[in-house]
């Protein structure tokens, strides 16, 4: 017992230390000299491809004017630009601005709304704007004379994503290579206060942000791009599975599966409003955690033996990370156990269990009395609130997901 217990003590520490810190260091190392892509579009190149950008709403009369005021503000030939938007079920405003941006505001551009009155999620809308997409460009290409590259592109985006004019282009323009089968863009924060998590949330971003650009660098095996703003090749795209939780994920993953690579553009650059309430964050990360474990059953053949690069990157990046709760809940039991008889170990033990519970406390009186927020303070409080999040979403998936439909999150 006392050897099972030191198994599963230091195995949970080495789990965390590799996820957070010795994958992240290894691909910093691995990336160091690598060159991003070279095989790209010219901005005037007439080979571009047409892009179709597929966008599903529900409720999201704040912010769609202002997107598909962002649309139209694109740095990309606008006769190769199509958008479909699908309203899922939306009850407030959301339909009549958008009807009014495309009938009036923008009557020009080549743009599609299909209104869906009963609520379904986002996977079958993105399939069904997806195969009407295709539908639409179908003729052109059949009389197009292009020989190569793609003819045609998917831009999946949400709503409250915001696109600096040269995201698109700077996404599209590696399809020119024939390897690349999608491209994730830089997602980034806007409304950060002192206040709140939105800064811990922010720091984090930035990481995966640069840790994705390095798996794209090394290996072009980006994991998981930011599902709010990312392209693929539109005869890569497959339709989603009923009642998904996580369709980036899971496109992108098919996509790495069929030897196609996957990268992160850092030039793509994106906006989305900053969360500041840890309860928002806290219900979208265990949403997005149940679907997380429902794509490590899809995909579980990729963790176990025998050991690949793709499975390598996969079981650090994502898959020891979706389990960081259980890994501290087993390093302080472990603990526990070891110190009935060992002083190191019952020292451990104390460290973590106060820790743990002094830094939610700390934060709690913080957020009440402090002007300015300890950042330290902050960030440990997020990071256990977190993974508190990914064992909720673990037994959330668990007790199965019996639909797909989502709440929008609080942002600025």
């Amino acid at each position: 017992m006392q050897l099972a217990a030191q198994i599963i003590f230091w195995g949970s520490v080495a789990a965390m230390l590799h996820s957070y810190a010795f994958y992240p260091l290894l691909m910093r190392f691995l990336a160091r000299n690598e060159r991003p892509n070279m095989t790209t579009y010219a901005p005037d190149d007439p080979d571009l491809p047409l892009v179709s950008v597929l966008m599903s709403v529900h409720n999201e009369e704040r912010v769609i004017a202002e997107k598909i005021y962002s649309l139209t503000k694109l740095n990309y030939p606008p006769e190769k630009l199509r958008i479909y938007v699908g309203s899922d079920g939306s009850t407030d405003r959301t339909n009549d601005l958008v009807a009014h941006c495309f009938d009036i505001d923008f009557p020009l551009l080549h743009a599609h709304f299909s209104l869906f009155r009963n609520r379904r999620g986002k996977p079958p809308v993105i399939n069904d704007l997806a195969a009407k997409a295709r539908s639409d460009v179908q003729k052109i290409l059949q009389s197009s004379s292009r020989k190569s590259g793609p003819q045609h592109v998917f831009l999946l985006t949400d709503a409250s994503v915001m696109l600096d004019p040269n995201t698109l282009f700077n996404l599209v323009r590696h399809f020119n290579n024939d390897r690349i089968g999608a491209v994730d863009a830089n997602m980034r924060s806007k409304g950060v206060r002192t206040q709140g998590i939105s800064r811990s949330e922010e720091r984090y971003l930035g990481g995966e942000v640069l840790l994705k650009h390095r798996e794209g660098l090394v290996w072009g095996m980006m994991i998981g791009p930011f599902g709010g703003c990312y392209a693929l090749r539109a005869d890569l795209f497959e339709p989603i599975p009923p009642r998904s939780l996580v369709d980036d994920f899971w496109l992108v993953f098919r996509i790495l599966e069929r030897g196609y690579q996957a990268i992160n553009d850092l030039d793509a650059v994106c906006y989305e409003g900053a969360t500041h309430r840890v309860s928002d964050e806290y219900r979208r990360k265990k949403r997005i955690a149940a679907g997380s474990f429902q794509n490590l059953a899809r995909f579980k053949r990729w963790v176990l033996p025998p050991i690949t690069r793709l499975g390598f990157v996969f079981f650090s990046h994502k898959v020891l990370r979706w389990f960081g709760g259980f890994f501290l809940l087993l390093m302080a039991l472990s603990a526990g156990f070891l110190g009935l008889e060992n002083q190191f170990y019952r020292t451990v033990f104390w460290l973590l269990i106060s820790g743990m519970t002094g830094v939610v406390f700390l934060n709690f009186i913080q957020n009440r009395l402090l002007p300015r927020p300890i950042p330290l303070l902050t960030n440990l409080a997020y990071f256990l609130a977190m993974n508190l999040a990914l064992t909720d979403g673990f037994f959330k998936w668990l007790r199965g997901i019996r639909e797909n439909t989502w709440q929008r999150t609080n942002r600025e």
